[in-house]
């Protein structure tokens, strides 16, 4: 479990993240929604350690994130960021093993590779892995990235909007991929809000750098919920068993 108390970030003179209060539950699929400019991909970062507070703090398995050592976090958490910079002549392979350097420390042992092949395995990347990551496209790219973080082999996983610009057959192999991750807890930042509904188990609404709602899916995704939360007529309703959010 995650435990979020007073957590308050101010930028500029401006109060980015008011007053945050939140037991997040492991195990399973934690989206972060609200509409642009809500703060959702600060509260990831300020989640993971990587932008201090002003005030208040995080606890992830009794410890407080931000006094941790770079090391010991890194144990913690895996952290996916929005964009990831040009990584020129690096094999998938490469890249994906990148994700165990916080345990081998530059002398990776046969557990650790047997890990990387594992991560190349469970997203489906064993015919990509000698291809230059430049070479690949844009799902495939992702699904490169989020194997890098699962070979890391944190208990938790932090993904920051990995889904933008993927198309829909990208975009529901690479949930179905991280629904399959039993052992994981993922908390992931969406704005595709039908994803949402079908892929996660509890959801964090965020508006004006607060929180809005939070509870399990079925609490959040809501007509009435959504609607507030975006400020426009949303409904939730079902097309072939499959829920989604729809204007009007």
């Amino acid at each position: 479990m995650i435990t979020v108390s007073n957590l308050t970030l101010r930028r500029g003179g401006s109060t980015v993240l008011d007053q945050i209060d939140l037991q997040i539950p492991d195990k399973g699929i934690v989206a972060i929604i609200g509409p642009n400019g809500a703060g959702k991909s600060t509260l990831l970062h300020s989640l993971a350690g990587l932008q201090k507070p002003d005030s208040g703090t995080v606890e992830i398995g009794g410890g407080d994130i931000h006094n941790m050592k770079e090391q010991d976090r890194a144990k913690v958490l895996s952290f996916l960021t929005q964009s990831q910079g040009a990584v020129p002549r690096l094999s998938v392979r490469d890249l994906i093993s990148f994700g165990r350097w916080p345990h081998h420390r530059g002398r990776p042992t046969a557990e650790d590779r047997a890990i990387i092949d594992d991560a190349i395995d469970r997203f489906d990347l064993n015919a990509l892995e000698s291809r230059e990551v430049e070479s690949l496209s844009g799902g495939q790219k992702q699904r490169a990235y989020i194997a890098m973080a699962y070979a890391q082999s944190t208990p938790w996983m932090f993904l920051d909007e990995p889904l933008a610009a993927l198309d829909p057959k990208y975009t529901r192999d690479i949930m179905d991929r991280l629904r399959g991750l039993k052992d994981r807890s993922i908390l992931i930042v969406l704005h595709d809000l039908s994803v949402a509904a079908n892929h996660a188990d509890w959801v964090i609404g965020l508006k004006g750098g607060s929180v809005h709602c939070a509870g399990a899916w079925d609490e959040v995704i809501t007509s009435e919920t959504l609607s507030d939360l975006y400020e426009v007529r949303l409904r939730l309703t079902e097309v072939e068993n499959q829920k989604t959010v729809i204007w009007g």
